[in-house]
């Protein structure tokens, strides 16, 4: 799953307008315009050959989310979620950006999409189950550890895409 499919998923998920995704890029620290959206979200041309196998074709029309844009669009969303938090005087600032490669994205978009919604290790483990995967408590605390510690797992694109799908679930179906 690349990050502009997650943008998608996440997007449809908590049913975002333009007008939001761009102020959540703004609150992230990244200036996108309404077709810089449609750009981002655009899906890749596929084609299929002779022997019936679907080929990925680069869209021209698209612009790639990279990592750096993909955790600002999470930061942002953090704060417009739950407004900006001030640090505690005497507190050193908390560091913005946990990604360090590519391999970190699922784990740190768990991570961040928890803190936004104000989520619980509960709800985590309910949204997973409404799309029938059961995970222990143990397998997501592992998840959710930052990289590095001891018990730290990275998060499989398959936990990312059914977490998203299960956030469909709950969220659009409230409406």
């Amino acid at each position: 799953m690349d990050n502009n499919d997650i943008l998608i998923r996440l997007r449809y998920a908590m049913d975002m307008r333009d007008s939001d995704m761009i102020e959540i890029f703004r609150l992230g620290g990244i200036t996108v315009t309404k077709d810089g959206i449609r750009r981002l979200l655009s899906k890749p041309q596929t084609s299929l050959n002779v022997s019936g196998e679907q080929k990925v074709l680069e869209n021209k029309n698209r612009d790639l989310c990279d990592d750096v844009m993909l955790e600002s669009f999470l930061n942002g969303y953090i704060i417009f979620k739950r407004g900006k938090q001030e640090p505690k005087p005497g507190e050193p600032e908390k560091p913005m950006f946990m990604m360090k490669d590519h391999r970190s994205v699922n784990n740190v978009l768990l991570k961040k999409v928890k803190i936004a919604l104000s989520l619980t290790g509960e709800d985590m483990l309910d949204i997973f189950k409404s799309v029938g995967i059961n995970l222990s408590n143990g397998e997501l605390s592992a998840v959710l550890r930052r990289e590095g510690q001891r018990n730290y797992k990275e998060c499989q694109d398959r936990y990312a895409r059914n977490f998203l799908k299960g956030l469909a679930i709950k969220y659009r179906s409230d409406q």
